[in-house]
């Protein structure tokens, strides 16, 4: 019975993984003929705008006699056929190996793309670059951002000696370029891009923690629980994998003997013979046995189902490399906005936590946890010498942190941090 129910999930299971891996097949060698047919359809889009609105001629002013307004509308609608063909262009070229090259239909859907392309490629590229999707670009821009924000912490020589504080030239410049015919624009601009960055860099960091724990938790329930199940009979002598579980075990056995000893000797269980005794030892052994033996397995499942669990957090890592321009981007907006007070009092709260005076006893805690999930005997000795070393490590380059960087990026942070301190 146990064997056709393990036969039965192990075809669902194969059956499954085949079809995902022909519909991941089918979908990577088709991703240059439908990255160009993607962008074939934006250039078309582009081209019945001009035929049905601009006389067949470029989508611009000079075009058609239309409103500000309306002008606008028509720009959006370009600007974001534009970037879909760049986009698509893009995935063409990365995938460009497994296109059929011979296909004639292929090469005259390049022809008419370039064709629409070429027309916007010098005047309208500052427009449809900010919609398009670019890792240098990103990359670059949050570049000179951090540099603007630097520039701000650490003026330079000549603006130190300055007759007026900079801060007021500043202050001027700001509202000055508040009344700039552009500044609502520039503003509905930026705030998109913010907005844009900011969601994806939360989506990448939500997918971060929720696909390895969903591969950890169906990879060891489907997967390797059932082999695990099918491979270990009720003969198999080993049960402990360790000694402390068997200690653990033979306590607990000893603990059930000692209570049904008590019971009766306060007469609040009936007279048992020592045949029945010896009967409800031996079950309660048999318990505590099939208890262990699921423990046992259960961890060297968590083994396996971490080892899986580490390698799709690296593909997605690996596969979302320009996101990481995002979460750099979202971190040093939330640093940089904190206060100088917040920022030293979360320095000091992590510190505290995890170098702190309390801190071994969360160490110790942690670490058993971690000897339990996979199944290692929780040396005392060992313990003890991580809490003696690791911490310690963790300390000095906190401290080497404080003292190399936070006294340049933020001196009023690290002149808060030493008052609190004190």
């Amino acid at each position: 019975m146990k064997g056709s129910f393990f036969s039965r999930n192990t075809r669902l299971i194969s059956q499954k993984i085949i079809a995902s891996w022909d519909s991941f097949n089918h979908w990577f060698f088709t991703t240059p003929e439908r990255a160009i047919l993607e962008a074939y359809e934006a250039a078309q889009a582009i081209q019945k705008i001009e035929i049905e609105q601009f006389g067949g001629k470029k989508i611009s002013p000079e075009s058609g006699n239309y409103s500000e307004n309306v002008m606008a509308f028509w720009r959006g609608d370009l600007n974001r056929n534009l970037a879909i063909i760049k986009v698509r262009l893009a995935e063409f070229k990365l995938g460009f190996t497994l296109a059929d090259t011979a296909d004639s239909n292929l090469l005259e859907k390049l022809n008419f793309i370039d064709e629409i392309i070429s027309k916007y490629s010098t005047q309208d590229e500052a427009s449809t670059a900010a919609l398009s999707i670019n890792v240098e670009n990103v990359t670059n821009q949050a570049d000179s951002e951090e540099a603007e924000i630097f520039k701000e912490k650490e003026p330079s020589a000549t603006q130190k000696k300055g007759v007026f504080p900079r801060s007021i030239g500043r202050t001027f410049n700001k509202i000055a370029k508040d009344f700039t015919p552009t500044a609502e624009e520039e503003f509905v601009k930026n705030y998109r891009t913010s907005r844009t960055r900011t969601r994806r860099a939360v989506r990448f960091l939500l997918l971060l923690i929720i696909i390895p724990l969903l591969t950890q938790h169906f990879s060891k329930q489907l997967l390797l629980k059932p082999i695990l199940q099918h491979f270990q009979s009720e003969n198999t002598p080993t049960i402990f994998l360790n000694l402390e579980m068997e200690e653990k075990a033979l306590n607990e056995l000893k603990s059930f003997e000692r209570k049904l000893q008590f019971e009766r000797l306060l007469r609040q269980a009936p007279e048992l013979s020592p045949e029945e005794i010896k009967a409800e030892v031996k079950n309660k052994a048999i318990e505590i046995s099939e208890e262990f033996r699921y423990q046992s397995s259960s961890a060297i499942s968590n083994i396996f189902a971490d080892v899986i669990s580490l390698i799709s957090f690296a593909m997605v890592i690996a596969l979302s490399k320009k996101d990481i321009v995002f979460i750099q981007s979202l971190l040093d907006k939330i640093v940089y906005g904190l206060s100088d007070s917040a920022k030293a009092f979360l320095i000091i709260l992590i510190t505290d936590i995890f170098v702190g005076f309390h801190s071994p006893h969360g160490w110790e805690i942690l670490l058993e946890g971690v000897a339990q999930h996979l199944g290692l005997p929780a040396s005392r000795n060992a313990i003890f010498l991580f809490i003696a070393t690791f911490p310690v490590i963790l300390n000095t380059i906190f401290k080497y942190w404080i003292f190399r960087y936070l006294s340049r990026l933020s001196p009023s942070a690290l002149a808060t941090l030493k008052e609190m301190d004190e």
